[in-house]
């Protein structure tokens, strides 16, 4: 009886042992799933410096995409890549054609100068 009764302690304070032990497992793993807080030093903080984005007129962005294109650009590409009306896209064509930044590769395509 007395060596059962040992057996039983020894069985019991093992467990205490593996629930510590479990315990802190479980800690650590919470401590890995947290993402851990970047500091942020503040001489970084002032160099950053938020930009609004540049707005680049309806003219420049026919001129870079026909500028882009090697075998020329139509109207209609210039349509669905820029999304600006006919009347529109064929003003800002004509007055670059006037100036000679552009000129026409064929009928309808334009190439840049």
């Amino acid at each position: 009886m007395k060596q059962l009764k040992r057996d039983l302690q020894a069985v019991s304070k093992s467990l205490k042992q593996l629930t510590l032990r479990t315990e802190k497992i479980a800690k650590n793993l919470d401590k890995l799933e947290r993402p851990k807080p970047v500091k942020k030093s503040k001489a970084k903080a002032k160099s950053k410096v938020t930009t609004k984005p540049v707005k680049v007129s309806a003219a420049a962005t026919v001129l870079a995409i026909i500028k882009r294109s090697r075998k020329g650009v139509d109207v209609a590409t210039l349509k669905t890549k820029t999304g600006f009306e006919d009347r529109k896209i064929s003003n800002i064509v004509q007055r670059f054609k006037r100036e000679g930044k552009i000129k026409s590769g064929g009928r309808g395509i334009y190439v840049k100068a």
